[in-house]
């Protein structure tokens, strides 16, 4: 079966009212996690989580205020590449890096890994590659943390053929099965937080897991259907996507056939 290692790289600090509606108007910290998938002798990486690089191309114009609407604290011992080496792994011991979507917290460390083959949504890169300036800012995207080959190793799941779930993972009913993971991972789409988002099903020893990224930014958001802030509509890419997924991923904590890992899980 397949294994999954959690890494966390830096945290910002955001309002916690903006996660739990109606909750205080206090400074949270949020954790900014990676992955680490295997299935056999095969690995693959799970977003890149932040980087020195983060801190290079917003150190100045328009996405300097990335940094002051959510600070960000890191420290280069924290990089992806850095614990993985602590690991004994390096870069050519990896076969890919997916990306869940192209918020500048996953894709900071994105350039440690300019070797690897990129593997993302389709509908999510046309919708995001060609963004500049403010219309980028306001999508969470950074253009200068986009490798300059990236495309030419640049895969996306929609190519990737389509695998039935069990009964017991509903309401998800199918995803693309990543190749090379035996069918252990499975990624599906999770609409609404940003541009062609997606997670994962991870088939484990325990059972099935969900990466589901920024689906949700508390287990309290999935489990009692706990909105976030309305005003936090105005960062998503379609609010109503993303109401529609929050929805199905409480179906599936209520099945209890899956656990459910988030990226930003924080101190709430």
């Amino acid at each position: 079966m397949a294994k999954i290692t959690p890494f966390e790289i830096g945290y910002c600090t955001h309002l916690g009212c903006m996660v739990l509606r109606g909750s205080a108007m206090r400074s949270c910290k949020f954790p900014s996690r990676a992955y680490l998938l295997e299935v056999g002798e095969r690995r693959w990486l799970w977003d890149t989580g932040y980087a020195s690089h983060f801190q290079h191309y917003t150190a100045s114009g328009v996405f300097r205020l990335y940094r002051q609407v959510t600070p960000v604290y890191f420290n280069p011992d924290e990089a992806l590449a850095a614990q993985l080496h602590r690991l004994g792994l390096m870069a050519q011991d990896l076969e890919a890096v997916i990306i869940s979507h192209f918020h500048a917290d996953h894709i900071a460390g994105l350039r440690d890994f300019s070797t690897l083959n990129m593997i993302c949504s389709g509908e999510g890169w046309q919708q995001t590659r060609g963004l500049r300036g403010i219309a980028a800012l306001k999508r969470a995207f950074v253009p200068g943390l986009i490798p300059e080959d990236f495309e030419a190793a640049l895969q996306f799941v929609e190519s990737f053929p389509q695998q039935s779930l069990p009964a017991a993972l509903a309401p998800f009913q199918q995803g693309y099965a990543l190749p090379g993971s035996a069918g252990q991972i499975v990624i599906v789409p999770l609409p609404g937080h940003a541009a062609g988002h997606l997670g994962a099903f991870v088939q484990t020893d325990e059972g099935w897991r969900l990466l589901a990224s920024d689906a949700a930014w508390s287990p309290l958001n999935y489990q009692q259907l706990h909105y976030p802030s309305r005003l936090a509509n105005l960062i998503m890419d379609n609010p109503h996507s993303y109401y529609q997924t929050l929805g199905a991923l409480h179906q599936l904590y209520l099945g209890g056939s899956a656990q459910i890992h988030l990226c930003h899980e924080g101190e709430l």
